[in-house]
């Protein structure tokens, strides 16, 4: 018992505990890490973030950066409200402002309050006058729809051009000439020029033998049938809206007018 007092717990445990560990926190603690005391941590300022961490003109210059972009976002939402919102006293007396803004960049083709669901199948056709080795004909009426339709049908992942290139062309032929197919301004010759540019795209995947002259488009409408359990009556025969031969010119081309030179030399 005695030999085993004077080698362990008071001799050699000791000596791990005061020279070891004792030395070791002394010499941490005394390399220049002082730790702070309270008031020192106080005096320390936070650093500072966001819009705060700028210097004051930047400060500025952000706050009225910020106010523009929300008042401008208030306008959109503002104008895109009054434009799809049911007629009303504002959209009367301010309808020409709200339409400025919302054309062409920002249209909607959608209703807030009152959806319309289409009741009508609406196909737009085409023929064309070619100019062949003997002389010149013209090509049956053939349905760009129903192509476009042949496209889809089976088609799980359907391109937004097949679904929506020729409608939405249409629609905007539509809205922008009267019922005698007389364009109304600037829109009306925009919408005009982008149908002619779809049909000689559409036009051009097919071999006519021969340089297409002129083309024609019409629609065909038909009203959708009632279902079988109603009894009303609705005519389903066809409607056709013709619009006037047009002369194809090189801004037609879907290359451009780099075809009409080649064609012509």
């Amino acid at each position: 018992m005695d030999s085993y007092d004077d080698k362990g717990v008071d001799g050699g445990v000791g000596e791990s505990v005061d020279g070891g560990l004792g030395e070791g926190v002394g010499e941490g603690a005394g390399e220049g890490h002082t730790p702070l005391t309270g008031l020192d941590a106080q005096t320390v300022p936070e650093p500072r973030v966001g819009m705060a961490g700028l210097s004051f003109p930047y400060q500025v210059a952000a706050a009225v950066a910020l106010s523009v972009i929300g008042l401008i976002a208030c306008v959109q939402l503002a104008m895109v409200f009054l434009h799809v919102a049911p007629s009303n006293t504002l959209t009367k007396q301010h309808g020409e402002a709200v339409d400025q803004w919302i054309y062409p960049e920002f249209e909607q083709n959608w209703k807030l309050f009152a959806p319309n669901p289409l009741q009508q199948n609406i196909a737009v056709h085409v023929r064309a006058e070619i100019s062949g080795p003997d002389k010149r004909r013209t090509t049956p009426w053939m349905s760009l729809s129903g192509e476009d339709g042949k496209a889809i049908r089976g088609n799980p992942l359907p391109s937004h051009v097949q679904q929506n290139e020729l409608r939405r062309g249409w629609d905007f032929y539509l809205g922008s000439h009267d019922s005698q197919n007389r364009a109304n301004g600037l829109r009306g010759r925009l919408s005009e020029q982008y149908i002619r540019r779809i049909v000689m795209l559409r036009l051009s995947e097919h071999d006519y033998g021969g340089d297409v002259l002129r083309i024609q488009v019409r629609s065909e409408t038909r009203s959708v049938a009632a279902p079988v359990w109603s009894s009303e009556k609705i005519s389903t025969k066809p409607s056709y809206r013709v619009l006037p031969w047009w002369t194809v010119t090189a801004a037609d081309l879907p290359e451009g007018p780099a075809t009409s030179k080649e064609a012509e030399q």
